[in-house]
């Protein structure tokens, strides 16, 4: 399968950095939100012709789909939960009542819950979208865990869903998954694609005993042993889950329309990974909300040469760090379009080198923190 997408034109660069470096602030004062305002405005004049750095930020309709599917692999026990849990908790995101649909709602966020796959459908609602690959993976730990066919259908699904959200006006789509035992399809994919030793990979997910995580070790390992191709496609295959394949579709589906992808947690981060590894220019596309508490999400943003926005010890999945990463958009956003230029304020604009030649800078500062 080819899948286009532009790279970022970083033409425009040097005059977005400087619109953020003649704010009133020393240059690099705002740290990671200056990155993040340098990106998104790199990304928002994608489809401007003129007068680029001039253009506002927007933040409009951001979108959260969670897609969700169940696993094989569960059959052995390997979760705190029993398989039905995925779809218990889907209802509790249609109800409204999920850690998801809080910080949703705390920041202006619509939400959607994706079928990919469950063991059992639910009834229509209007915030279920319904593609399912079909009842739950295959237990990978003996045999794939789904056929190619369903790995491009889950592509192209996923994209689907994408394009659906951008052209309803969506320019920022987050993106967060549910699926019990899907943290043992998503170490095993990392193992296999970066021939990382699985250790490295495998974590405790929410919470398993030592006998579970030994278990889940050793089935990780017996999988990867069996002979499989090494290309992206054909690890999915393997090893995948279905939101795991939609989410690697949406993400390229929504690079594909040159649109920012908040990044949620493990699960989404490995998805983003073999996105990148399918077509290389949606790294361009991509923001790490955080690193979770996940032991293979470190290795994974590594792989990714990603920084994580914020580091709170999260690891419920679901899209909530996500969420919760929102309002630093929003704030970058902000002083990118609204915050005073040293000219516009009258403000004199000090630069470092000026700092570290004034006497205050050359005195030295005693242990109380006075000045001699």
């Amino acid at each position: 399968m080819h899948f286009e997408i532009q790279a970022l034109d970083k033409t425009a660069t040097a005059v977005i950095q400087q619109r953020i470096d003649l704010k009133t602030k020393p240059q690099g004062a705002l740290g990671a939100l200056e990155t993040l305002a340098l990106q998104l405005a790199l990304i928002q004049s994608q489809s401007k012709k003129t007068g680029l750095h001039k253009e506002r930020l927007t933040l409009n309709k951001p979108v959260l789909l969670i897609f969700a599917g169940d696993h094989g692999i569960n059959q052995h026990g390997v979760s705190i939960a029993p398989s039905a849990v995925t779809q218990q908790m889907v209802s509790n995101f249609l109800a409204g009542g999920a850690a998801a649909n809080c910080f949703c709602r705390s920041n202006g966020i619509e939400l959607f819950v994706v079928d990919a796959g469950m063991l059992q459908p639910l009834p229509d609602s209007d915030a279920l979208i319904q593609q399912s690959l079909g009842s739950g993976t295959a237990d990978f730990s003996q045999a794939a865990a789904m056929s190619m066919a369903q790995v491009e259908a889950g592509l192209a699904l996923g994209r689907h869903a994408a394009r659906q959200q951008i052209l309803a006006g969506c320019d920022l789509l987050l993106l967060g998954e549910m699926g019990i035992a899907n943290t043992s399809s998503a170490a095993a994919l990392l193992a296999a694609l970066t021939q990382w030793p699985v250790e490295t990979c495998v974590g405790r997910g929410t919470g398993i005993s030592d006998a579970q995580f030994n278990l889940k070790l050793s089935l990780i390992e017996q999988a990867l042993q069996r002979p499989y191709a090494k290309d992206p496609l054909s690890i999915l295959a393997e090893f995948g889950g279905f939101e795991i394949v939609q989410l690697c579709g949406a993400i390229l589906g929504a690079a594909a329309q040159q649109k920012a992808v908040l990044i949620d947690g493990f699960i989404v981060s490995v998805a983003a990974l073999f996105a990148c590894k399918l077509a290389p220019h949606c790294r361009d596309y991509l923001i790490f909300a955080h690193q979770g508490a996940e032991a293979g999400h470190k290795a994974a943003l590594k792989a990714l040469a990603a920084e994580a926005l914020l580091n709170l010890g999260l690891r419920l999945g679901e899209g909530t760090g996500a969420a919760l990463a929102v309002p630093l958009l929003r704030a970058a956003i902000s002083f990118y379009n609204d915050m005073a230029s040293f000219a516009d304020a009258g403000v004199t604009q000090v630069v470092e080198s000026e700092l570290a030649e004034s006497p205050i800078a050359e005195n030295q500062i005693t242990d109380n923190g006075a000045s001699q």
